[in-house]
């Protein structure tokens, strides 16, 4: 029975992992795209007023934040990243809004890491017209993951119904 829990356990863990490789190859195709396309022109302009595909070198972290401040965004993104799959793995009780937020926030992550290692700056190109900022695929599932996280944080978790790690004893 255990066994069947773990493998359960095991198996929706990597079902996650699999959800984020697909967010992050889609958040890499479309700067991809973005890079080959989108920067020889600078911006494209989908709906008048409201959309625009606008390309932007982004050298630091979220609304501008951090900038030129690289090494410190890559640690803080490191961290962040090992400890979203250490609580995924480590914790066996999962709500559907934790493994979505687990998956968002990794693919998110890793995308902006690998565009920051490969180019030193993050390829953002999304600009919604009545926004002062730029984005991008990666920065999308970060925000819906973070979003998600705090709604589960505030409205899901009730005391006693705790996740209990792993190796935790069962039946006390």
């Amino acid at each position: 029975m255990k066994s069947e829990k773990n493998n359960r356990t095991t198996a929706t863990a990597v079902a996650v992992l699999a959800a984020a490789v697909l967010l992050l190859v889609i958040d890499q195709v479309t700067k991809f795209f973005v890079l080959r396309d989108l920067k020889p022109v600078g911006s494209v302009t989908l709906i008048p007023g409201l959309l625009e595909f606008a390309y932007v070198e982004n050298t630091g972290a979220s609304f501008g934040l951090f900038k030129n401040a690289m090494g410190f965004v890559l640690a803080i993104t490191v961290v962040a990243i090992i400890a979203i799959l250490i609580l995924l793995f480590r914790y066996k009780k999962h709500s559907v809004f934790s493994y979505i937020t687990s998956a968002l926030l990794v693919a998110g992550g890793i995308g902006n890491l690998i565009d920051r290692i490969v180019h030193g700056f993050v390829v953002d190109f999304i600009h919604v017209m009545f926004f002062d900022y730029i984005f991008n695929f990666a920065d999308c599932c970060i925000t819906i993951g973070a979003v998600l996280f705090v709604i589960h944080v505030l409205f899901c978790t009730r005391g006693g119904d705790e996740e209990k790690p792993q190796n935790a004893e069962e039946g006390q």
